[in-house]
């Protein structure tokens, strides 16, 4: 996600300490980020915000945390916990090809992959959300009974995810090819989603667990 760089957006993020982690001050430990002790989902790559505040407020059971890597999309995000002042998110500014540095093994209940970047091409395969790669530091991060939730409109990625996930002989819960046609009724659509599916793109899900 592109935006005009803000040169004033670390500052404004460090402001915000209580609810956002820019220099991995919670490395090992992000249980202690939160207010309460509760089960964590991860939501990697957090786009505007919308998803990760909207299941915040309707599950105040769960602590969140989204990762992501740009500061400049982290702020719009920032900007949505702090006007639905929510006590259960958490923001970290942090790239994912490192997860398994700031977790620790078996601390996070469920992981989201909403709209992640295609790389469409084949040279870029292993920067995929879903490679093989990043699917060995959920294996670990997760509980044993923790599940991986994946959407997308790009065809392409949602077939090499489908790939990948088998060859990693992971147990498939749910494979949708149209999370629209029949819409359940606690989907919820992401910026992109909207967009997307305005264009008339499909809209692809996948949940996974771990065997």
């Amino acid at each position: 996600m592109r935006m005009r760089n803000k040169p004033w957006a670390i500052d404004y993020l460090n402001e915000h300490a209580h609810i956002v982690d820019t220099e991995g001050k919670y490395t090992k430990n992000i249980s202690a980020f939160f207010d309460k002790e509760q089960p964590i989902h991860l939501e990697i790559g957090t786009g505007m915000g919308t998803f990760i505040t909207t299941l915040a407020e309707r599950h105040p059971d769960i602590n969140f945390v989204g990762v992501e890597v740009a500061k400049d999309v982290l702020i719009r995000v920032l900007e949505k916990v702090i006007e639905k002042n929510l006590t259960n998110v958490r923001l970290l500014l942090f790239d994912a090809t490192t997860l398994t540095d700031y977790f620790n093994p078996q601390e996070i209940d469920r992981v989201y992959l909403n709209f992640s970047d295609p790389w469409p091409k084949n040279r870029h395969a292993k920067r995929r959300l879903t490679h093989e790669n990043f699917l060995k530091q959920y294996e670990v991060i997760l509980k044993d009974d923790g599940d991986l939730q994946f959407k997308t409109d790009n065809r392409g990625l949602f077939e090499f995810s489908l790939i990948s996930m088998n060859q990693y002989s992971m147990d498939f819960n749910e494979i949708n090819l149209d999370v629209h046609a029949n819409e359940p009724e606690d989907n919820i659509r992401t910026e992109y989603e909207n967009k997307f599916s305005a264009l008339g793109n499909k809209i692809y899900l996948i949940n996974v667990n771990f065997k």
